[in-house]
């Protein structure tokens, strides 16, 4: 794509590398196949090729964002579908970053969106705020009905109904801690020794994904240390525009995880919601312009691995039984299109004795992308309904993922019970049944003849 930036232009580092990024655009149009917008609206402008010309007109011309540029860009779910697509290698997720993060300082935004976006950037990211946030959405909930026949109330409800009935138990895995190797002999050599991200959302919304993943390693002879002065990994504001409030975030991590590579030593940095991981491997991109960071923030992206990455480079040990269970995995957006992570997973759970089934149309978004299905909720809702009918054409006994968000979502739309990877795996190897089986096991289901499903 032929460009006609400035030289003034260009001396803005971010504006020269999104000038790079659509240079490489050869508008071949693969990219509408596999988009999840384009494909539900047929609207060019929804498909990543129109919002890379809108994007370039807009940054080009050094014009303030209009609303249609803004409406269009909303839309997109960052799901980077179309980056695993691109045969030209067209970097999508750091052209729309710069755009949102454009379009938030120079776009004002009708005033009920600027006060949900900042509700939403002042609750999530923050545990002890959302878990009170989440005690008030039950009470909002029995307001269901009503506020469904009220127009212009969609985000509101869309809020209220993914909020969970009830409010989880809390974790007792809070930083800052260090669990040792369960059978760590004085004078034994440690498999590892790790950082696991907390987390903001997750270790409210189902605390046992971290519990499960320490059990697993510490069992596997694996120390992990919770580092004193971690915080919200950044993505959910990164991906709404507020780049300030997403690399403070980023450099309060970077800082918790620097001092531990300099203390101990680490041997990865483990995140188990592959949203997150996305973002923390782009952190060195991210902080690239910052002299005190840059460095730092690249050894933390080189460090940081999935769950599912570490543990395929461990050794785990055969199942005491095979749990004759078939599972749908859901491969997360942000798993298979922006870490580029696919057979890790399934490979592990096959290992772990499971049936694996894929999910036709795999490649396609669950529509949960973040906070797109409290800002998006109508095209949420078409895609989490697009998503559970092909999960469901599978006749699966449950559903394993490696991502809060897309277990938050898909949850809502149907009855099997959805489980983190690590749980299933963490349950394998001696340790818990997930929490997501009580009260979801019907007469028939394998879950209740299996041995260990008490």
């Amino acid at each position: 794509m032929q460009t006609n930036f400035s030289l003034a232009q260009l001396a803005d580092p971010h504006m020269a590398t999104s000038e790079k990024i659509l240079r490489t655009c050869v508008h071949c149009g693969f990219c509408t196949a596999t988009c999840p917008t384009y494909l539900e609206l047929g609207d060019e402008l929804d498909s990543p090729r129109g919002r890379i010309y809108l994007i370039k007109d807009m940054l080009e011309g050094g014009k303030p964002a209009s609303e249609e540029v803004v409406r269009h860009v909303d839309r997109c779910l960052s799901c980077l579908s179309c980056m695993t697509t691109c045969p030209s290698g067209v970097h999508y997720m750091h052209l729309v970053d710069h755009a949102r993060a454009y379009i938030e300082d120079t776009y004002k935004r009708p005033w009920h969106d600027r006060a949900i976006r900042s509700l939403l950037a002042a609750i999530l990211p923050y545990p002890r705020r959302f878990r009170l946030a989440l005690v008030g959405a039950r009470l909002g909930r029995v307001a269901l009905p009503v506020l469904k026949a009220i127009p212009g109330l969609q985000r509101l409800v869309a809020m209220l109904s993914l909020a969970p009935a009830s409010t989880p138990r809390r974790s007792k895995a809070r930083a800052p801690a260090v669990f040792a190797p369960a059978e760590f002999a004085p004078g034994a050599q440690r498999a590892g020794r790790v950082a696991l991200l907390t987390g903001c959302a997750q270790p409210v919304l189902n605390p046992g994904i971290n519990d499960a993943t320490i059990r697993l390693l510490t069992r596997l002879g694996v120390e992990v240390v919770l580092p004193k002065g971690e915080r919200c990994c950044g993505a959910l504001v990164h991906h709404m525009g507020n780049e300030k409030s997403a690399l403070d975030f980023a450099r309060a991590n970077v800082d918790a995880w620097t001092r531990e590579i300099e203390g101990d030593g680490l041997d990865a940095i483990l995140i188990t919601a592959s949203g997150c991981g996305t973002t923390i491997k782009d952190y060195g991109f991210m902080l690239r312009e910052d002299a005190a960071y840059a460095d730092k923030a690249a050894k933390v992206s080189a460090l940081a691995k999935d769950i599912t990455e570490y543990l395929s480079t461990l050794h785990l040990p055969a199942p005491a039984e095979k749990p004759g269970l078939t599972v749908a995995y859901h491969s997360a957006c942000s798993m298979q299109h922006g870490q580029q992570i696919r057979e890790e997973p399934k490979a592990l759970l096959k290992r772990a004795g499971f049936t694996v089934k894929d999910v036709p149309e795999g490649h396609i978004c669950c529509g949960s992308a973040g906070t797109y299905n409290i800002l998006q909720p109508q095209l949420a809702e078409r895609l989490k309904a697009r998503k559970v009918r092909n999960i469901e054409s599978t006749a699966p006994d449950l559903i394993a993922t490696g991502n809060i968000g897309c277990m938050t979502q898909i949850g809502t739309g149907t009855s099997l019970p959805i489980v983190h990877t690590v749980e299933l795996l963490d349950w394998m190897h001696g340790g818990n049944r997930p929490d997501a089986f009580a009260g979801r096991i019907g007469e028939g289901s394998a879950l209740v003849a299996h041995p260990w499903a008490s």
